[in-house]
């Protein structure tokens, strides 16, 4: 029975990120769907300011639909989805950036639901909280000026992350680039800058929201490294694998190599169709 890839997307992006991705698994007789967390998508909030010509003023005041959305709100939609998707036979869940955390809260409460976890550089917590991480070695090289690069308004009085990714300031796109896509074309690059949305939510979760070994840790799982990404660099990827595995020695990632940036793999998407293909036929006939 084919199963069903479920595509979970990273901050600030949204389901259509994974377009390119779905056509090149539809290609190889697969089924997917990409999914809209809570305040993604057709959900989002695109104030008027955000359009040309722009108002930073208004758009760092103007609400936005995600302002209260949590870790939990996001791993309950994800699990509707997945309920629906496992009537149809096996499921892949596949998280990308900041999309493992919901992954990983998601796999925590129902393992049942899930027959094969894949992280493209993606969150999984273990030892720490991600913003711990965040202070870690090996994110040292993460420059926080490309983070808040187009940052609007206040986080705290928001109640949530606003960019300006249509922005037109050289050093802003420069810093965005360098984060995100630094092996794209500039044409590349500002194709894909322009299907993020400018809000996102605060909550990153909390120790509770770590992989769980009796719970996650049941689940098959790959690992997909990114070997020049800069805003999860290959040396946290890495050690996520590490203490992933320390946790379940008898359930270890296997573990997968794609060259390129954060994003290259989403703009030229035939290595990572492949991957998830052969993790696909790598799934228990019983499944």
């Amino acid at each position: 029975m084919q199963p069903t890839f479920v595509l979970v997307h990273g901050a600030f992006a949204n389901s259509f990120s994974f377009a390119p991705l779905q056509a090149e698994i539809g290609l190889l007789g697969h089924r997917s769907v990409a999914v809209d967390l809570p305040g993604h998508g057709f959900a989002a909030t695109y104030p008027r300011a955000y359009q040309a010509p722009q108002d930073l003023t208004e758009l760092a005041a103007t609400p936005g639909v995600i302002k209260g959305v949590t870790l939990a709100d996001n791993a309950a939609h994800l699990i509707a989805v997945l309920k629906r998707a496992k009537r149809n036979g096996p499921v892949v869940l596949v998280s990308h950036s900041r999309g493992g955390l919901t992954a990983t809260v998601a796999a925590n409460r129902r393992p049942d639901l899930i027959d094969h976890l894949v992280y493209v550089s993606s969150w999984c917590p273990v030892d720490l909280d991600v913003s711990a991480y965040y202070a870690e070695p090996e994110m040292a090289a993460v420059d926080p000026a490309a983070l808040a690069a187009a940052l609007v308004g206040n986080p705290a009085e928001l109640g949530l992350l606003r960019s300006n990714f249509r922005t037109a300031d050289p050093a802003a796109l420069a810093a965005f680039k360098a984060a995100l896509f630094a092996d794209g074309t500039d044409e590349e690059f500002l194709v894909l800058l322009n299907t993020l949305q400018p809000d996102e939510n605060l909550d990153a979760g909390t120790a509770d929201d770590r992989a769980g070994a009796d719970t996650w840790g049941r689940i098959p799982r790959t690992y997909v490294r990114l070997t020049e990404d800069a805003s999860i660099p290959l040396a946290m990827q890495d050690r996520m694998i590490r203490e992933a595995d320390a946790l379940t020695p008898g359930n270890p990632y296997t573990v997968r190599t794609l060259t390129g940036s954060h994003l290259k793999w989403l703009a030229t998407p035939e290595p990572a169709a492949q991957v998830l293909a052969e993790v696909a036929a790598h799934l228990p006939t019983g499944s």
